[in-house]
């Protein structure tokens, strides 16, 4: 399955981004065979609004089953959500330390955004 991880750079060594919507780059692994790719999410670093839902249309494009994050916004959620796409919130640490704990079933997922719109 895939899982997206926002991150502060390219590799599983970088930081965690803790903003959904802002981050730097999408991380995304897939878990059965630990394929990765890099996607930049620079467009909406520095977009005015929508951020978050841009963020999240383009990960229900990429397939994605599960996003890694440190904070997930309320309109970010609800389009994560529609697309089916399961958020887990509150990660710290490198992309590869998340997909791992992941993997171990030690996350649970988020009900509901945990920060306000435009945090």
């Amino acid at each position: 399955m895939k899982v997206a991880v926002t991150a502060k750079g390219t590799s599983l060594e970088s930081e965690v981004d803790q903003r959904f919507g802002r981050a730097k780059c999408l991380i995304v692994v897939d878990t059965d065979t630990d394929e990765m790719d890099v996607h930049d999410n620079e467009v909406n670093l520095n977009a005015a609004q929508g951020a978050g839902i841009q963020t999240a249309q383009n990960l229900a494009g990429l397939g994605v089953f599960a996003v890694l994050t440190g904070h997930v916004g309320p309109n970010a959620f609800r389009t994560l959500s529609a697309a089916e796409i399961k958020a887990y919130t509150g990660l710290h640490g490198t992309v590869g330390e998340a997909i791992e704990e992941f993997k171990a079933g030690s996350l649970n997922p988020v009900d509901s955004a945990d920060v306000e719109g435009h945090w």
